[in-house]
């Protein structure tokens, strides 16, 4: 039988810190599915142009179309499909139509508007006719009233949403431009590391930098804008700095975390490790507005969204004759961090309590759920013996890429080898499967998995790459 789960409301910070990774969930979600025609976009910009590997004129003539049409309709269409499955998607494409058309830039921004509000619209409309539609005329509302709704909407979104949606563009790219010019751009990354240990990475990468970038990219052939929040390099150097002056189980899960950072792109890896000594936070900051200088002073820029942000994604993405500045912010950002944080290592106290990454997901909890707590009852005996009915165990994480991935893979191993027949998945904690038995998330998104699942057993840990509560589900599975 399931194990009973308890949970304790969040309140104060913890509730508006989920209303936050909420609102960012849904910017980063409408982008992050899509992430792959963005580098197939990319790859085709690097190759293509004039100043691109293979200059071909008749191949670059898709590089417009694409950035303008293709990206903002799978961003709204995504957006639709999120607030009201397959109806929504369409009528969300429908009126991102209408901003695209009614705009000169590629309408990203635009179709992360329309593209959920115009779902919602439809989604209103389905529920104030649901049981009042006469029998055998079912298809026929539920066409044209996309069709007709969608149609409005359309060229609403052309007439009025497209033309103020380009003035805020051109606004928050003028800004942008500001910083360049005024050489303050190094200073974003104040903002931005905190953000990212405190798991908006997703949200500041996809949702916010990336349709900047972009748009930027079309009209110069790259951005730095894409290395501000996906640079490896101040993540590495905290991780290398563990593994050479850490001690206890940080020092040897340190190497194995840097593997799966740097090569495997996957971030949240590192995180943990400095919420279990918040001060690093400094060498963070440090080392992202070293890399952003250098990266500025130099001339560094990609073509495309580098996701994961693997070392790998960054040599994909870095146009003809760009390496040497790609890799000059890389290696600083590093160099940096890993100074500032070995400095703060070796100054601070370092006992076996700041040392286990297990006593950290208490301070990360503390920090980021607000007193929230999520504690596994005992399992209740029948005949005075139990056994569970658990088929499938889902790990779930901001965008069910890259933490949960790996988590589920560490996991499933685990499974196989102690001859446990359960299957083991991941997804975005949005959009937990409906049959899943047991959930498996980061603390800071437990609230979020409940409020999804709230008839599953939640289990929440720190490090996706190692916890003994793997052990422990395995060794009560077996039973």
């Amino acid at each position: 039988m399931a194990i009973a789960q308890t949970k304790k409301p969040s309140t104060g910070t913890g509730g508006a810190r989920v209303k936050v990774q909420q609102f960012g969930r849904a910017l980063s979600g409408m982008v992050m599915p899509n992430i792959g025609a963005f580098i197939a976009w990319g790859l085709i910009t690097a190759l293509f142009i004039p100043t691109g590997w293979i200059p071909s004129e008749y191949l670059a003539k898709l590089v417009d179309p694409m950035i303008k049409y293709l990206l903002p309709l799978l961003i709204g269409y995504t957006g639709g499909n999120m607030v009201h499955g397959r109806r929504g998607a369409v009528t969300a494409a429908i009126v991102t139509m209408g901003v695209i058309v009614g705009s000169d830039i590629p309408m990203f921004l635009g179709a992360m508007i329309v593209g959920p509000l115009s779902a919602w619209v439809i989604k209103q409309f389905d529920k104030l006719v649901e049981g009042k539609i006469k029998s055998g005329f079912e298809m026929l509302v539920n066409n044209f009233s996309i069709g007709i709704l969608g149609g409005l909407m359309a060229l609403g979104a052309y007439s009025g949403i497209g033309p103020v949606v380009t003035a805020i563009s051109k606004g928050l790219s003028s800004g942008v431009d500001f910083l360049v010019e005024a050489k303050l751009l190094p200073l974003v990354n104040l903002l931005i590391e905190p953000g990212k240990v405190l798991f908006l990475n997703n949200a500041i990468n996809h949702g916010v930098i990336t349709p900047i970038a972009s748009e930027e990219a079309l009209r110069v052939g790259k951005s730095m804008l894409y290395m501000l929040e996906s640079n490896p390099g101040p993540g590495l150097g905290i991780l290398l700095a563990y593994w050479i002056f850490g001690r206890g189980m940080v020092k040897q899960s340190a190497p194995g975390a840097v593997v799966i950072h740097f090569l495997g792109g996957i971030h949240e890896i590192y995180f943990p490790y400095i919420l279990m000594k918040p001060i690093l936070i400094l060498a963070a900051i440090a080392g992202g507005v070293a890399g952003t200088f250098t990266f500025q002073l130099t001339g560094a820029g990609l073509v495309g969204s580098p996701s994961p942000g693997s070392i790998f994604a960054y040599f994909l993405m870095t146009p003809k004759g760009g390496y040497v500045p790609m890799l000059s912010g890389v290696i600083v950002a590093t160099v940096v961090s890993f100074l500032v944080a070995s400095f703060l290592l070796k100054t601070g106290k370092q006992d076996e309590e700041d040392m286990n990454l297990e006593e950290a997901s208490e301070k990360m909890k503390e920090m980021k759920s607000a007193g929230s707590r999520a504690e596994t009852a005992a399992p209740a005996a029948v005949g005075g013996a139990h056994k569970e009915i658990v088929n499938k165990i889902v790990f779930a994480c901001d965008a069910g890429m890259g933490s949960s991935a790996m988590g589920a893979s560490v996991l499933r191993k685990k499974m196989q080898e102690a001859g446990v027949k359960v299957t083991v998945v991941n997804s975005a904690v949005s959009e937990i499967p409906s049959d899943a038995d047991i959930v498996i998330t980061q603390k800071t998104l437990t609230d979020r998995a409940i409020a999804n699942k709230p008839d599953a057993e939640h289990i929440s840990i720190d490090n996706f790459l190692k916890s003994p509560k793997y052990d422990e589900l395995v060794e009560r599975l077996k039973g």
